[in-house]
Formats: C-alpha cells, structure tokens, sequence
C-alpha cells in the first residue's frame, strides 16, 4: 500500500522556558530543539518511522534548512521524489515556544506566500493524507486517484479546507475547527452537543472524527455516538501532537484495524508524543503505543 502526505514542511526552533515571557525583556535561553515539522509532513516522518511505504510531497526553499528536512525523510525511508526545492526561496521557518510550566506552547510561522507546490503528481496512490497546504496540488491528487482512501487533517475551518473536507473520505479534525464550522460549542459532559456537532458536520462530510486533545476523540458510527478517551500522560511539549495523531490514524487505516481501536491508538500515539519536547524527537515507535495499548486496557 502507497501512501502520500501531502502538506506544509516546515522547520521548527523550540525554545523552552519556565513560564511565559514578559514583554520588553531579554531572554537567554537554555534549551533548544530543532528538526522538521508541519502536519502532514510530521505524519508522514512517523508513517516512515513505522515502516510503511511513504512519499511526502510539499515545497522547501533552496536553503540549509530544506536540506535538512530532505534528510530526516530519508533517514526513516519516506521518499522525496515529490518534494520540490523552490529556488531563491526560504524553507518555512517556526518558532516554537515552550511553557514548560504547563506543557503549552506558542508557535510563531513564516512561510513565503510564493512557496508553492506546483508539482502535478500523477502517481497513483491507495491512501493520501493532506493538511490542506497545497490546495491546488491536494485537488489534482484526489482528482488522479478517485479511488483511494483520503484524510484531511482540518485544524482550521477556512474557504480551502473545507472544500478539501468536502472531497476526501475522513474528515479528522480538531475541535476548533468543528466548533469553528458548526458555530457550536463542545461540551465531552453533554452527549447531545456532541451529537448536534457531529450531525451538522456529517450532512457535509463522509465522516468524521473529531479530537478533543487529551479528552481523546469522538465520532459517529450507524448513527450512534462513539467517545474514545485518551490515556492520562505527563505533559511536557504538546507540539506535533495532532500531527501525529492523524499519521497513527493513516497508519493503523491502511494496516485494517477495527475503526475503534484506531481511534484509541490514534490517542495513545498523540499522548505519548507530548511525554518529549519537540515533534520530530517526539514520534514514539509502534512498539510504544502498542505497549501503552495493553497497559491502559
């Protein structure tokens, strides 16, 4: 099974400090982390990872950090055939930084607005996973592939998402983006606002899952509401969390788990990775979350 992501790749700089910092005042840091990161691209690092037959497709510039980021895929067996090196451009850069008082973390991002991928892949693919980045290169794959299966990691609920939302087979997004779409609140101790949300949603969508981040995450299946909580973990850095939720999602999909216990792998995945600091360093292995399985039984 082939599986494509398709999306932003980015380069993160995490910072950590102890609390969140004063405006108008200088700071010398103790700690920093580096590596690649973006949504699709941190699920399609842990889809590598994990072993499965995975190509990244998304626009770096012609920079150190382009490189860098071309070398972490390799280094896990992702294929960068469809990554396309923008000349006279910078790779999109994040600053990341961390509360570690709270495990919360703020996250500045500059992309140029002529990074794009132009790349017209024809490839045919059995799963594509896309964050919604590359609107133009994401329509012309589901276009190429009318049969495979397709995931959208749907954080924010703009013109191009949606539309994306209304083309592929999961729709597996936050709650923001839910709340943001329906216009309605989500209460995880009020079953029929759960209900309202996932049925405003599923009269536009395929389906649906919706994470409601350490609470875990809700969906419908034969009309009947299904929640799935996560584990209870410390947490130390909640970058890259529902990045990685969504590459366990397509990974576990792929392989043919019972849709349930894809969602409580999905959750155990994404609530291990905030146990680290940084997205890249965070990626448990498949032994981890399958270890976490049994002893959260």
């Amino acid at each position: 099974m082939k599986v494509l992501c398709i999306g932003n790749a980015a380069y993160d700089i995490t910072y950590s400090m102890d609390d969140y910092p004063i405006e108008n005042f200088k700071y010398r840091m103790k700690n920093k982390y580096v590596g690649g990161g973006g949504p699709s691209s941190n699920a399609a690092y842990l889809l590598g990872k994990w072993g499965a037959k995975t190509y990244f497709a998304g626009a770096v510039g012609d920079d150190t950090l382009g490189k860098k980021i071309i070398k972490e895929f390799k280094s896990v067996g992702v294929s960068t055939k469809y990554i396309e090196i923008d000349r006279g451009r910078d790779t999109t850069l994040a600053f990341i930084l961390l509360n570690e008082s709270k495990g919360s973390r703020t996250v500045f991002t500059y992309r140029e607005d002529t990074l794009v991928l132009d790349k017209k892949i024809k490839e045919k693919f059995d799963y594509i996973l896309m964050d919604g980045q590359e609107y133009e290169a994401s329509m012309f794959v589901l276009d190429k592939n009318p049969n495979a299966i397709s995931i959208i990691d749907a954080g924010r609920a703009t013109e191009k998402v949606i539309e994306l939302c209304k083309k592929v087979t999961y729709v597996v997004c936050s709650k923001k983006f839910a709340e943001d779409y329906t216009k309605m609140q989500i209460d995880i101790n009020n079953n029929e606002s759960m209900n309202q949300v996932l049925d405003l949603m599923l009269k536009d969508f395929k389906n649906v899952v919706i994470t409601l981040e350490e609470s875990g995450s809700i969906y419908k299946k034969d009309g009947i509401l299904n929640y799935v909580p996560s584990i209870k973990v410390e947490v130390k850095d909640s970058t890259g969390a529902g990045d990685l939720f969504h590459g366990a999602f397509t990974y576990f999909l792929v392989n043919g788990y019972p849709f349930e216990r894809i969602i409580k792998l999905s959750n155990i995945t994404g609530a291990l990775s905030v146990t680290k600091i940084g997205g890249r360093n965070s990626v448990p292995s498949l032994g981890e979350v399958l270890l976490a399985e049994k002893e959260n039984v």
